[in-house]
């Protein structure tokens, strides 16, 4: 989604090189790739942060039995990696009868990769806000115990401050930790366009490494409300924001922006 418009008749500059804060894609297939040859920009890849599992024997610490829980919320990919993992260090059968709770329809097919997936048991919100996954979650709390995995150092309140406000039953294993990546060098080296970021977390690791840092100009992309939030408390302007109805993916709000300022090749 494009934010800030550009002045009628002003001409915006051309966007060169833009970083994505996150691994690059496995695949040569990628719909960045796609996206890169079509507006003849360049796209670099680099993770802001990494996550580092939480071992079962720690895990036990916290004295959650996840087979009393019925149901799992999942915000991400790597939270379902790191559940699971967790689940098979400690022997752990997931019972079939589990319901999945998924921020977005891309992270509720990921589930594809532990179980069987059956769409009576795995829901998720329409359009990717925490809005939209608690409505789907209030027409089944009656009765359900939620497991939120989450990290270490969540710094996301709004999730357990619905599940509180809504009178749920639930808890909020740790099972893995955020770590920031230093990219202090990444950033002084080269000039970007555009950063697009997809956590929190990601934010942080910005100002962690660069705690001045001045936008000047750079335009800033967002996934997700929460990202969003972080984004403009540490003073950033958003011009590309996902998921929106036209925006689903984070692809989708770059091809919206770059149609605007880019020429396709």
């Amino acid at each position: 989604m494009l934010k800030n418009e550009a002045k009628k008749g002003a001409t915006a500059p051309q966007i060169k090189k833009i970083l994505i804060t996150q691994p690059r894609p496995e695949s040569d297939k990628s719909p960045y790739f796609e996206l890169g040859r079509k507006y003849g920009v360049t796209l670099d890849f680099h993770p802001f942060i990494r996550l580092e599992g939480i071992p079962a024997k720690d895990f036990r610490k916290q004295k959650i039995d996840i087979s009393q829980y019925s149901a799992v919320i999942f915000t991400s990919r790597n939270a379902i990696d790191h559940f699971f993992r967790t689940c098979e260090e400690m022997k752990l059968s997931v019972s079939q009868d589990t319901k999945y709770f998924c921020i977005t329809e891309a992270v509720a097919l990921y589930l594809q990769k532990f179980i069987l997936y059956r769409k009576r048991k795995v829901f998720y919100g329409a359009d990717g806000t925490n809005k939209s996954m608690f409505d789907v979650i209030n027409k089944h709390k009656e009765n359900e115990k939620f497991l939120y995995p989450c990290s270490e150092n969540q710094q996301d309140g709004d999730i357990v401050s619905w599940l509180k406000s809504h009178k749920c039953e639930f808890a909020t294993p740790w099972m893995y930790r955020t770590m920031f990546n230093d990219v202090t060098s990444l950033l002084e080296g080269k000039h970007y366009d555009i950063i697009c970021f997809f956590t929190p977390s990601g934010i942080k690791s910005l100002f962690e490494a660069i705690p001045q840092f001045k936008q000047n100009g750079m335009h800033i992309g967002a996934f997700g409300s929460n990202t969003t939030r972080a984004a403009e408390e540490h003073g950033l302007v958003l011009d590309i924001m996902a998921p929106q109805p036209k925006a689903p993916s984070m692809v989708a709000a770059l091809e919206q922006f770059l149609s605007t300022v880019n020429k396709k090749k």
